[in-house]
């Protein structure tokens, strides 16, 4: 078995794989004070709840955009698992051409999104939306080279900046609104996050598939924790939750 491990700045997701499929899939908040026994014990009762057995596991890879969580995570890994980690970063084989001024400054979650879509749609050109804390979009060509991409405050950031920045507005769930414009200030500010960002990232594949992929045949794939709340807006052609998760694996494999 192999255990992939994506720590986000919101949320820590785990994935457990026995061959190609991943046979579950569980998380965590992020929390950059947890121990590594607090991290340790979270994986092996986890497992064991789940009816999966840790002294199976033979590889785990991780990738991290939380550096602080980094070492804890290493320790955790090692000390309860038996198994020494796999970081993804600036040095391991990827199979794509990083067509980007500074590689090292590529998110490791990019990276790892890339790889796994890559494997999905191999020789096809892809755009890729990670809807979670922030919102980015990379551009995978259809000769594995990627390209660079865009990110934008996320709707839990957004929502947060409202709620702080401003006097009378408050905190509100996301939700997709009922109506295009809202009767109250609670269901105004749902309409404006989820139609904003539904158009801005409308635009931005336009854009792509215009002046990137010059009107090419392009797979637009969504991921991130937001990305079933736009399942009935049509934004993507096909909604990935756990692909970072799998392109962890792919770099477990090339490494």
């Amino acid at each position: 078995m192999i255990l992939t491990i994506d720590v986000g700045n919101t949320s820590t997701a785990c994935g457990l794989f026995e061959g190609d499929e991943c046979v579950l899939r569980f998380r965590r908040a992020t929390d950059i004070n947890s121990s590594s026994d607090e991290i340790g014990i979270f994986l092996r009762s986890a497992l064991r709840e789940n009816g999966y057995d840790w002294q199976k596991i033979q590889k785990i890879g991780c990738c991290s955009v939380v550096p602080a969580m980094n070492h804890s995570l290493a320790n955790a890994c090692a000390k309860y698992l038996g198994r020494e980690p796999l970081f993804i970063q600036a040095g391991i084989k990827t199979g794509l051409k990083l067509r980007y001024s500074n590689p090292k400054e590529i998110g490791a979650d990019l990276i790892a999104a890339a790889m796994g879509a890559v494997q999905l749609y191999p020789e096809k050109n892809l755009i890729i939306i990670d809807m979670g804390t922030a919102i980015t979009a990379e551009l995978v060509s259809k000769n594995k080279e990627f390209l660079g991409g865009v990110i934008m405050p996320g709707l839990k950031i957004s929502v947060d900046a409202l709620a702080g920045g401003t006097a009378n507005l408050t905190s509100v769930e996301i939700v997709r609104p009922e109506h295009v414009y809202g009767s109250s200030t609670t269901e105004a500010i749902q309409a404006g996050l989820y139609y904003g960002t539904a158009g801005a990232v409308k635009e931005f594949c336009n854009l792509f598939k215009k002046n990137v992929f010059h009107g090419e045949d392009t797979i637009i794939l969504g991921t991130g924790g937001f990305a079933r709340t736009f399942e009935d807006y049509r934004l993507f052609d096909k909604i990935i939750p756990g692909l970072v998760l799998s392109g962890v694996k792919v770099a477990l494999d090339l490494n």
